[in-house]
Parts: structure tokens; C-alpha cells; sequence
């Protein structure tokens, strides 16, 4: 254990106190946000039962983080199924941002269907 010590200010003498670095503060997202309304609206029982249990915070964090992972594992092998490619982007633009908006709204709604609103 490290030895304690003191720096003295005027009369008193002040303990030299170093605290532990802090985890970092997580807020929730978009999914967990959205999760809640749900739960607050639809599922007012469970949303009761975590909030009283203080165990909310956590379930929202984690369907954010579960969401953010189907997300980075989906797009991409939606992007693959509908030709969006690099060569596409180059060649016409717009054609890519329409294929890339469609890709996230249907991976979007399969996190909402099978993961926020169940």
C-alpha cells in the first residue's frame, strides 16, 4: 500500500489523494433510445421491472452496442447483394447513395423489427 502524504496550505495540512482514473460515462444511442419509448409505451412492465432494478441503463446500452454489431456485420453484405461497389461510386454517384440509403434502411429495419421492438 502506498504511503500517505500531506501538502501543507496555510495552517492545515491536505492529504495528497489520487483518484483512480474514471471509466469512461456511456450514453445511450439512437437504438437504445428508441428502445426505451418502446418499452415505456408498449411493455410497461418490463420497462417498470429494469428501471426499478436499476438494470435499464445497462439493458439499453447493450442493445445499443448489439445493434451497432448487426449493423457493421449486415451492411456490408447488403451492399455486396445489391452492386454496391467502389466502381459504382465512381462511375455514377448518386445511383451509389440511393443502393447505400436502401442497404441501411433494410438493415435498419430488420435491428428494429428483431432487436427494438420486440
Amino acid at each position: 500500500m502506498a504511503e500517505l502524504t500531506y501538502i501543507r496550505v496555510g495552517d492545515y495540512y491536505i492529504p495528497n489523494l489520487i483518484a483512480d482514473e474514471p471509466e469512461p460515462v456511456r450514453t445511450v444511442g439512437k437504438y437504445g433510445s428508441l428502445r426505451r419509448s418502446y418499452l415505456k409505451q408498449h411493455r410497461h412492465d418490463l420497462w417498470r421491472e429494469l428501471a426499478g432494478s436499476g438494470k435499464l441503463t445497462a439493458h439499453l446500452l447493450d442493445i445499443d452496442d448489439t445493434a451497432q454489431e448487426w449493423m457493421d456485420r449486415m451492411l456490408p453484405q447488403m451492399m455486396d447483394a445489391a452492386g454496391a461497389t467502389e466502381e459504382l461510386k465512381a462511375r455514377d454517384q448518386m445511383a451509389w447513395v440511393g443502393m447505400m440509403n436502401n442497404c441501411r434502411a433494410r438493415v435498419e429495419e430488420i435491428i428494429f423489427t428483431e432487436l427494438v421492438y420486440c
